[in-house]
């Protein structure tokens, strides 16, 4: 569950990020401030410059200001060179942490998160909100430093040089604060408008990508043409509410400070008004009165920046703060025996009201295959996903030989279940690495080439130029729907695990491949628990049980022999499936 921080929570939050880096923020402050004061420095020089001595040139002053010239200005590179640098090192060092911690939050999430979140826009709070994050502790804070330094270096001198003068300016901070205020509001809501635009821009760019050849064949490109430009002008309207509000917010303070700057001049033209004021000393008041201005619209330009990173920061915090998956289990498990068992099973799918399962039992003994048969929306998928506990049931119990799946770590767990599926994911890797994804280490080049060979993958894969170190795209898009489906069967049978689920694994299969996976499968499916999900009924005839599922309540369950007798809803869909007793190709 989401939620907008206060203000000043959001940012003692954001402080924590920085507690770690106080050695090189003490670095980062003397770098700024010294740059700062050195500018304020030497505006001071002008005064003695001026007035020189009594009315004349100094020149052996001019001499001395010489030799220190270089000098000077080597240091105020040097301090500029601490400023600059260590913030922008502590910027980053923030954002990468949090990119860490949003990556970390992300795979630990439960599944229902990731359903309800499109991916757009959970990568744009890692790439763009983050960046954000990276202008407020880095540019916000260099600007802030530096900036106020030399505000409060040049007030310093111009009240040491006239306290009078430099007091009319002062008057002007009550309004500055008034319109600093104002604008920040304003700043944090356009700023929070524009992430979720770089959201909705994100999820059109990304959908695009992956669905293009849908949008070729169905001539889309119009349609997603002008769908992602009205998202973009969304984006650019926002974007420009933000400018509008920072030109307003700098135009009218520098408005103000120059009406305090013609107060100063108008009454410098008053002989009687300051009898002591020499022309150095006006020259300096006035030019530091006009410097003012420069750092003033600084300050008020980073307040912008500033903003956006804390809007950035409810953002990245609003996920951060939802709960990680719950690993409720203590008892370790090392391997199953592979019984299954559903007791008075009822599940809801988050903000669904109607029951994806309903008092589902039954059980599944070890070693044996156990098929689920039904419409697509009865419930079939639903069950895999509770015994791997992708989701938890919201009544009944789910036992694995006999101990309920929450008593076990969920780790544990789910090393229990190799999960061959429909929807094949695979990575951007080699096809080695992708068979062996997550058995790294433990598993040999022998053993991977084994699971390749019982899978029939190496019949391909012996005929790319790189074989098993061919790279395969993202989500294998070098290879097809077939091969795909294969190194998923190749990672199942490496795994070793106690319990297959087959979720119409063999659907994007043609004739000839399937023929060789089902070889590979009933294989694989030798002493172990098989679940398997199928629309196609010649892949489960040898199962020992069949549960024919229909609006997530069982019609009827038995082997194939038993069903086909009863003549029920089994019979019938085989029927359709293979009319007069002839298989339909």
């Amino acid at each position: 569950m989401t939620h907008t921080l206060p203000s000043q929570n959001v940012f003692k939050r954001f402080a924590v990020y920085l507690k770690d880096f106080k050695l090189a923020f003490i670095v980062a402050i003397i770098g700024m401030v010294g740059y700062s004061l050195i500018d304020a420095y030497v505006i001071s020089l002008l005064q003695p410059i001026i007035d020189g001595n009594g009315g004349k040139w100094d020149y052996d002053y001019l001499r001395l200001a010489a030799y220190f010239v270089i000098p000077v200005f080597v240091a105020r590179g040097i301090f500029n060179f601490m400023g600059t640098y260590t913030l922008s090192w502590i910027s980053s060092q923030v954002v990468m942490k949090m990119r860490e911690q949003l990556f970390h939050q992300y795979m630990h999430l439960p599944v229902a998160f990731h359903d309800h979140h499109p991916s757009g826009q959970l990568i744009s709070k890692v790439i763009y909100d983050t960046e954000q994050v990276a202008g407020a502790a880095g540019k916000a804070f260099l600007t802030l430093i530096r900036e106020g330094a030399l505000v409060f270096g040049l007030l310093f001198w111009m009240f040491y040089h006239s306290w009078q003068l430099a007091l009319i300016f002062i008057l002007i901070g009550p309004l500055v604060a008034i319109i600093v205020s104002i604008v920040s509001k304003r700043f944090r809501l356009v700023s929070k408008n524009i992430q979720q635009a770089m959201g909705n821009l994100t999820s059109s760019a990304e959908q695009i990508i992956k669905g293009h050849k849908v949008v070729l064949m169905f001539g889309g490109q119009d349609l997603e043409a002008s769908r992602f430009a009205k998202k973009n002008n969304h984006n650019r309207q926002q974007n420009m509410k933000l400018v509008i509000a920072q030109i307003l917010s700098v135009s009218s303070i520098q408005v103000i400070a120059s009406v305090a700057l013609a107060v100063v001049l108008y009454i410098s033209s008053k002989p009687n008004f300051i009898t002591d004021l020499t022309p150095g000393t006006f020259v300096t008041v006035v030019v530091a009165m006009t410097m003012l201005l420069k750092p003033l619209k600084q300050l008020t330009t980073v307040n912008s920046e500033f903003q956006k990173g804390m809007a950035a920061c409810v953002s990245i915090f609003s996920v951060l703060d939802n709960a990680i998956e719950k690993d409720t289990g203590n008892q370790p498990l090392n391997k199953a025996k592979g019984k299954l068992e559903f007791r008075d099973v009822t599940f809801h799918y988050p903000n669904k009201e109607e029951a994806a399962l309903s008092d589902m039992s039954f059980t599944v003994e070890p070693g044996k295959m156990f098929a689920l048969v039904g419409r697509s929306g009865s419930g079939k998928s639903t069950i895999s996903s509770l015994l791997t506990r992708f989701y938890d049931a919201q009544q009944g119990t789910i036992l694995l030989d006999g101990v309920p799946l929450q008593d076990f770590k969920l780790k544990d767990l789910r090393r229990q279940f190799a999960l061959v599926s429909q929807h094949v994911t695979l990575f951007n890797d080699t096809i080695a690495n992708n068979i062996a994804y997550g058995s790294e280490g433990r598993v040999t080049p022998e053993q991977v080439l084994a699971a390749a060979k019982t899978a029939h993958a190496l019949e391909f894969i012996e005929q790319l130029p790189q074989g098993m170190e061919t790279l395969i795209g993202e989500n294998g898009l070098m290879l097809s729907g077939g091969q795909r489906q294969r190194l998923a069967i190749a990672r199942a049978v490496l795994l070793d695990a106690p319990v297959l689920i087959l979720d119409e694994a063999t659907s994007a299969l043609d004739t000839e491949s399937e023929r060789l996976i089902q070889d590979a499968l009933e294989t694989l499916q030798q002493d172990r628990t098989s679940i398997v999900v199928a629309h196609r009924l010649s892949t489960i005839e040898s199962a020992d049980q069949i549960l024919v599922i229909e609006k997530g309540r069982i019609l009827e369950q038995g082997d194939h022999g038993s069903l086909l007798s009863h003549d029920g809803a089994y019979a019938q869909l085989h029927k359709l499936q293979f009319g007069d007793g002839q298989t339909v190709a």
